[in-house]
This record gives C-alpha cells, structure tokens and sequence, in this order.
C-alpha cells in the first residue's frame, strides 16, 4: 500500500458541491418569428372567413339562376332563350356577388371598429363579455341557431309573395315575422349546433352551414325583388337598380328587315337576347314577346337606355 503526499500548503478540494449552474441567455427570437406568428394569424383568419364566405357565395350563385329564371319566366321565355348560358350568367353574376362581398366587408370592419371602441371605452370589459359568451357552447349555438332561424325568412318572404293574389303586390316583413323565423330556428337548431361544437371539425361544418342558410335568406331575397323588377319593366319598360345590377340588360333598337325597310311602325323594342340565330324581342307597346331570325332583321339605333315616354307611360298601349 502506497501513500501520495500532499504539501501542506495544498488546498483540500470540495467535490461534493454541484458547479454553479451556468446563467441561461435569453432566445432572440427575432423578426422570423414575429413574422411566422404574423402569418399564422392571417392564415388563421382566412380560414375561418373562407369556410363561411364560401357556402354563402356557392348558395347565393345558385338562388340568383333561379332568380333569372324567373326574371324571364315574366317575358315567357327562359334565359336560355336569351342567349343566357352558365358562363354569361356567371360573369353577370359576379358582378353581383363582388358588390355584395365589398358591401358586407365594410359593414363588417365597421362592426369591428365600433366593437373595439366600446371595448376601450368600456376598459377592456366588453371583450372580457365577449371571451367569457364564447366559452359557453349553449349560448353560441343559441346565437347561431337564431341567425339561421332569420335566415329562412327570406324563403318565407319568397313563398308569400308567390302566394299573394296580385303578383305586383309588395310583400311587408314585420319585427313579429323576424322573431318568429328566429325563435323557429332556436328550437330546430340549439341542439345540433350545441352537439357540433364539440369537435373542431364540427365547429367548422357549424361555420358552413350557417354560411349557407345565410345565402339561401339573401338569395330568396333577392330573388323575388328580381322578379318584381322584371314585372316592373314588362309594364313600365323601365329597368330598377337591382335590374342593372344583376346584369338584366335593356337593350332597345328600332327593327329593319334585311332589306332596310322599318317594321313595326319604327316603334322601340326591347331585345332580350339571341340564340340560335333568332332574337327575343319585347313589343313594349303591345305588351308581347315574340321571337325574330336574326339573319332577316336589323337592329338600328341601338341603345341602353330606356326610351323617352311621355309621363306615365305604361306598355300595352296600343293593344288597349
């Protein structure tokens, strides 16, 4: 056995204490992260506004076809007829939707601006309500449930104008009719919307289908407002603003036949379209649609505008 000196002098090392734990230095997550949680954000964002966006702009495309025909029904010929394929009606129609996105953009930034400024004047109380409604499942599928109960009023108004005996007569939609679609929503939709809400996914298909009734309300809507302005020009010859918006086109022009003789006493008529090589005309003044073959007629002096009348005007004058 063998022995190792130590010097006197020699300090005794204590190996029973831990090393002192090295000082962590703080992660610079820099720009790249602040941006990564930035898109996130908008990506977040356009999700949630395309999964409702999407079913209502879809729904609304096709409530709106039916709102043609029905517009032409009016003149006794269908948008077929007229010329008014899948693709004219759809550059015709999103001159509609577009619109409609644009007005319910604003009308939703400012909800958001008022939304925010009651919240700061109310020193953050608001969005504490406002966290604190979203975290009951019941009371968000009572909300949802009554926007989509409202969602069918426009159906209603539909179905009741079509019922009215006089098809000029204007349908009225009272606060009781509103409270009614949406106290009718509440009891057919709290339960299914409540049991959505307990998954992600169903959280999603709650966005879709109130996206969806949504354009289905709007579209009924609109629907029938198309076809009373149809039923507004078949009498006065004059087109509305939601005519125009639509993409209804008046077009008025004086008839020749090929050989550049007038007909029909030179009076304006309405062309509706063409197709198959025959125009749909409107006979303001006799209050008739009858088709022409456009390789035997001529249209002179076209224009997009209604014609001068005198004041009063009504078409069906000269059948009287």
């Amino acid at each position: 056995m063998t022995f190792q000196h130590y010097a006197a002098e020699s300090p005794i090392r204590e190996t029973s204490e831990p090393p002192a734990p090295v000082a962590e230095q703080p992660v610079d997550q820099g720009p790249h992260q602040e941006d990564d949680d930035d898109k996130a954000g908008v990506l977040d964002l356009l999700e949630k506004a395309g999964a409702v966006v999407v079913p209502l702009g879809v729904t609304l495309y096709a409530l709106l076809y039916m709102g043609y025909q029905g517009m032409y029904a009016v003149f006794g010929i269908t948008p077929e007829q007229a010329g008014i394929d899948q693709s004219v009606l759809l550059g015709r129609l999103l001159g509609t939707i577009l619109p409609l996105l644009i007005l319910g953009a604003v009308v939703v930034g400012l909800l958001l601006s008022a939304g925010w400024l009651l919240n700061v004047v109310t020193r953050g109380r608001l969005g504490r309500l406002a966290q604190g409604i979203r975290r009951q499942p019941w009371i968000v599928a009572a909300i949802a449930a009554a926007w989509a109960g409202a969602s069918y009023l426009g159906w209603m108004y539909f179905v009741t104008a079509l019922d009215a005996a006089d098809p000029t007569a204007r349908v009225t939609v009272e606060a009781g009719d509103v409270l009614l679609a949406a106290g009718l929503g509440v009891l057919a939709y709290v339960v299914p919307f409540r049991l959505l809400r307990r998954r992600s996914i169903g959280r999603a298909g709650l966005k879709i289908m109130v996206g969806a009734l949504t354009g289905i309300g709007l579209g009924y809507v609109l629907m029938i407002q198309m076809i009373y302005g149809a039923i507004s020009v078949l009498e006065k010859g004059e087109s509305t603003a939601l005519m125009d918006a639509v993409g209804f086109q008046t077009q008025w022009a004086k008839l020749q036949d090929s050989g550049g003789k007038p007909l029909y006493d030179s009076r304006w008529m309405m062309v509706l379209g063409e197709h198959e090589g025959g125009y749909a005309i409107y006979d303001c003044d006799k209050g008739q649609t009858f088709r022409k073959f456009s390789e035997s007629t001529i249209l002179s002096e076209v224009q997009m505008w209604s014609p001068d009348r005198e004041k009063g005007f009504t078409c069906g004058t000269l059948t009287e």
